[in-house]
């Protein structure tokens, strides 16, 4: 029996590249790709399948903002926030977190007003915020921490810098707490929430009128862990033992239906406690990185969260999530 012309090429990632590219740049039909290269209409088919099985084609979905606003409108229907700010998707975490940070930058520019407080937590998210460049209104406002302050390794993503970013940007000022963000043991943990300073500026940020934290996931290669603040053990324990998928502020670590969980981490936490959040009238989370799709489903489901800034992929994540858990 004779070989056909179809068979006589091979799917060497040499043709699959030059079909892939005569198709999807150049704009051929699989009917002129298949007379040119000397193949079936439906092999041509099963080539570009393979192409993108392979990873030889990557196919990427630019999302028109007018999608984003209705995931926007779903996550405010959903979860009962006040807002959602849902930014297009990006081709590296980096790029994600300062797209969410610019939405974000935004929206607090034309939400604080002079003589406003505001309580703010720490780590990248929240950091790349205070780091956004763009046009900011200068306004008479207090950024003071929310919780402690963390090894030097953290730099910019420690909570009392990103309070003097912020003051620096807005022509405001800040206040620092005075405390590690994570003592050793619980008894450490009381003796500083006793002192007289440490009371005084956490009082301050529990009466603030806004309040901008992050959603931690819990991963034995989290940043947490990397600096040190708590063993890969514990986090591995407290997910498999608790069911925690996330941390709100650095602080209350909580299950998928967004109750507390109890664990070794959260007696060694210094700075605001996620009821305590629940007063200030509008509380923003961020969430960028692909990673948070579960620790967001908690975190929304807290009921603390008013404003919520993701990313598209993200977010349509955790609405099928809630979806396929009711």
């Amino acid at each position: 029996m004779s070989k056909s012309p179809n068979d006589m090429y091979d799917d060497s990632a040499d043709l699959l590249t030059e079909i892939s590219v005569a198709y999807y740049q150049d704009g051929a039909t699989q009917e002129e790709i298949s007379k040119k290269f000397a193949v079936s209409r439906a092999k041509v088919g099963r080539m570009l399948k393979q192409a993108r099985d392979e990873g030889i084609v990557e196919i990427t979905v630019k999302y028109h903002p007018v999608f984003s606003a209705k995931i926007e409108q779903r996550l405010v229907e959903r979860f009962g926030v006040k807002r959602a700010l849902v930014a297009l998707d990006q081709p590296s975490e980096e790029l994600q977190r300062q797209q969410v940070a610019g939405l974000v930058s935004k929206f607090m520019a034309s939400s604080i007003h002079n003589g406003s407080v505001v309580t703010v937590g720490q780590g990248r998210n929240v950091s790349a915020v205070a780091h956004h460049v763009g046009v900011i209104p200068q306004r008479d406002v207090k950024f003071v921490c929310g919780i402690g302050g963390i090894h030097p390794r953290g730099g910019m993503f420690n909570a009392d810098h990103i309070c003097r970013q912020f003051a620096k940007t807005y022509g405001g000022t800040s206040e620092t707490l005075y405390a590690p963000a994570y003592a050793e043991n619980p008894e450490q943990k009381r003796a500083f929430m006793q002192n007289s300073t440490v009371k005084q500026t956490l009082d301050l940020a529990r009466k603030a009128d806004v309040a901008l934290v992050g959603i931690g996931d819990m991963s034995e290669n989290s940043y947490m862990v990397d600096l040190g603040w708590f063993t890969a053990d514990e986090v591995v324990q407290s997910r498999m033992n608790q069911g925690v998928v996330g941390d709100f502020a650095g602080y209350d670590f909580f299950d998928i239906h967004g109750k507390s969980a109890k664990t070794v981490m959260s007696d060694r936490v210094i700075g605001l406690g996620i009821e305590e959040f629940r007063p200030i009238s509008q509380v923003i989370a961020i969430a960028a990185e692909n990673s948070k799709p579960l620790a967001m489903l908690g975190a929304l489901r807290t009921g603390v969260i008013d404003v919520i800034a993701t990313s598209v992929s993200n977010a349509l994540t955790v609405l099928n999530l809630d979806e396929q858990m009711k």
